[in-house]
């Protein structure tokens, strides 16, 4: 997994700043360790546009063009905790959803492999250059349509998307190993989703709502 305290760009932003978010995190219920210190290395003002980037450490999402935004930095915590609380940690990971770059970068400092898929073309190369110049080489963008997954490197010990659909899909379910989570926003009404854990044992999966989330939808297909 990468390990890159020097990433481009931390000094930009006072660590008072940085500091204050992750502090927010806690207070909202972020307790895993290894994701605060992940969510503090990463410079987030690097994902977003530089006219943005005095919001960057705020604890909302942002537009990244496209009708796309970069998550709210607690919903990234939530997400990659909930992915991580399992008694064997996920190695091999696949997200649904690249957008900026920014939660891919979050996971390849706790896991070993990051595939990441991103349907719009714009999206996919600039977050790929950006991820490249972190010299985060553990992360693989890919564009695709999300919906199929990534068979090519299946199966995955975790699944992260970063979209609201409104039912499970179940070619990226079949993509998980045994044992393996998915963490998904369900939900036909792009105004509240919930947030689910879903968890394959065998030929079945097991539901668990985490909290009502809101996320652009899942979408078939890519963009140029």
């Amino acid at each position: 997994m990468a390990k890159h305290d020097d990433m481009m760009g931390i000094g930009m932003t006072s660590e008072r700043t940085r500091t204050r978010l992750i502090e927010r995190l806690q207070g909202h219920g972020i307790t895993n360790q290894r994701v605060l210190d992940a969510m503090l290395q990463v410079p987030r003002h690097l994902f977003i546009d530089e006219a943005m980037s005095h919001r960057a450490y705020e604890d909302t999402a942002l537009p990244i063009g496209f009708n796309q935004t970069i998550s709210q930095p607690y919903i990234v915590a939530r997400m990659i905790q909930a992915m991580l609380a399992t008694p064997q940690t996920p190695k091999h990971v696949l997200e649904i959803g690249t957008g900026s770059g920014y939660e891919a970068a979050v996971l390849s400092h706790l896991v070993d492999t990051v595939h990441t898929i991103e349907r719009i073309y714009p999206l996919y190369d600039k977050s790929q250059r950006l991820l490249q110049q972190l010299r985060l080489n553990n992360v693989h963008v890919h564009y695709s349509d999300g919906l199929l997954g990534w068979s090519k490197a299946a199966p995955y010990d975790a699944i992260i998307v970063s979209a609201a659909g409104p039912q499970l899909p179940m070619e990226l379910l079949q993509q998980l190993v045994d044992g393996g989570r998915m963490i998904i926003p369900i939900g036909a009404d792009q105004e509240v989703q919930d947030l689910q854990i879903v968890t394959r044992l065998g030929d079945q999966f097991t539901v668990l709502v985490l909290e009502q989330v809101r996320f652009v939808p899942l979408l078939k297909g890519v963009v140029k």
